[in-house]
């Protein structure tokens, strides 16, 4: 097998054809410009050999167009492919200008009036050797399975770093992504073959170096959890994209992967597992942190801390997955009486709680309130200077804003009065 004649300038066809072909039998070797599949161990995995060929055809390859042909050894097939006509002759009839060793000796083997593989077997051997090597008889014996062929298997590389040379000069980094998907493809059956997921990778384009600007652009993308799904990663790359001014024009793009894991094997179920469609909780986050930015897509991450204002901070969302089962399995693990001790806290809270008027030792909000819970005491940072918090928390009734969380400190300051009224603070409003 090789590119078509439209690939042959590309000098990448070879080696991510060969990539490509690791998927249909794991015994890929290049031979020149061509690639050699042994495929009699695979041949009845799909299902024959005419199958197999009809998946080569009909997959999506790096390359536009391939050529094959088949024969029991490699130098057979190989001679075969130079010329569609000899698709079906046998090999003593094979010209000899197909047999690579003996292309050195061409004039003089004519002039002994030897043109095809069978006249140049039928003379004496030892003659052969002696005039032309001993190397040229070692390939004659493989071309006829007299002889082991030995060749070194292509392996994929532990890395995946492809680069591509674009056809014409893009503009836009929105462009790039057509260019990019081709990587991504190949990307995708390199996650395959090594069973991987992919956690980082980068995306880098190089740019025309006769303008004076940077000559190489990035583009780093990040998953929480280890992906091989190509339609989520280019979903990524294409919001970030969409943001990216290109100094100058690209003319060739690399895509490398930064982080990669094994993924786990599944097991399959007797009954039909009801899945739902679409993307999951996590693609959808960094789908909308790629689009609007990853400070504009925040989670709340717990504390340990009894301050409500400090019970949680706000960070971006890169692993929100993990951070929601974290919880809800501490929330599983707590008993009911912890549910319930929590029932008081109010659904939103005050980024800073809101000083209430105070009229005969009862507070006031658009009208006096009228106590329903509590006191809930909390003291906490004592251990912090200036940032001990003495209050009691109760639950409040308005008429006219419902339900409000208020607290009443229980000192009033380090030169307060004795019998100073106590202040009282607007913390949080119930939904």
């Amino acid at each position: 097998m090789r590119p078509g004649p439209e690939a042959d300038v590309d000098p990448d066809a070879i080696p991510a054809l060969g990539g490509w072909a690791l998927q249909y039998t794991p015994k890929v070797a290049r031979l020149d410009d061509a690639l050699l599949l042994e495929v009699s161990a695979s041949e009845r995995l799909w299902g024959g050999w005419r199958a197999l060929l009809r998946q080569i055809y009909t997959s999506n390859k790096p390359v536009a167009t391939v050529q094959y042909a088949r024969g029991a050894t490699s130098l057979i097939a190989y001679a075969r492919l130079q010329d569609k006509t000899l698709a079906r002759t046998s090999p003593d009839d094979l010209p000899l200008h197909t047999l690579a060793a003996a292309r050195p000796h061409l004039a003089t083997l004519e002039r002994l009036g030897c043109n095809h593989w069978g006249q140049l077997r039928a003379l004496p051997r030892g003659g052969v050797a002696r005039r032309f090597g001993a190397p040229l008889l070692a390939a004659l014996d493989r071309a006829y399975g007299l002889q082991p062929e030995l060749y070194p298997w292509l392996a994929l590389p532990d890395v995946f770093d492809v680069t591509l040379a674009l056809g014409a000069q893009v503009e836009t980094a929105p462009a790039l992504l057509f260019g990019a998907r081709r990587l991504f493809q190949q990307l995708q059956l390199w996650l395959q073959l090594r069973h991987r997921g992919v956690l980082a990778l980068e995306l880098c384009w190089s740019m025309d170096a006769r303008r004076n600007t940077a000559t190489q652009g990035q583009l780093p993308l990040r998953s929480a959890e280890p992906s091989a799904d190509m339609a989520h990663l280019l979903r990524l790359a294409g919001e970030q994209l969409a943001r990216v001014t290109l100094p100058a024009p690209v003319h060739a793009l690399r895509l490398r992967t930064l982080e990669t894991q094994k993924l786990a094997g599944e097991t399959a179920s007797l009954l039909p597992d009801a899945r739902r469609s679409g993307d999951s909780l996590q693609q959808l986050l960094e789908r909308l942190s790629a689009r609007l930015g990853a400070q504009q897509v925040l989670q709340m991450q717990p504390c340990d801390e009894h301050r409500p204002e400090k019970m949680q901070v706000w960070q971006a969302a890169v692993n929100a997955s993990q951070l929601i089962a974290t919880c809800e399995g501490r929330t599983g693990a707590r008993g009911l009486k912890d549910i319930y001790s929590s029932a008081l806290y109010p659904t939103w809270l005050l980024a800073t709680p809101r000083q209430l008027a105070v009229h005969q030792k009862r507070p006031h909000d658009l009208g006096p309130l009228t106590l329903v819970a509590g006191p809930q005491r909390l003291e906490a940072g004592w251990w912090v200077a200036d940032d001990c918090a003495l209050r009691d928390y109760f639950l409040a009734r308005s008429e006219q804003s419902g339900l409000l969380w208020v607290y009443r400190e229980r000192l009033s300051g380090q030169g307060a009065a004795v019998n100073a009224d106590p202040q009282w603070y607007l913390h949080g409003l119930f939904a």
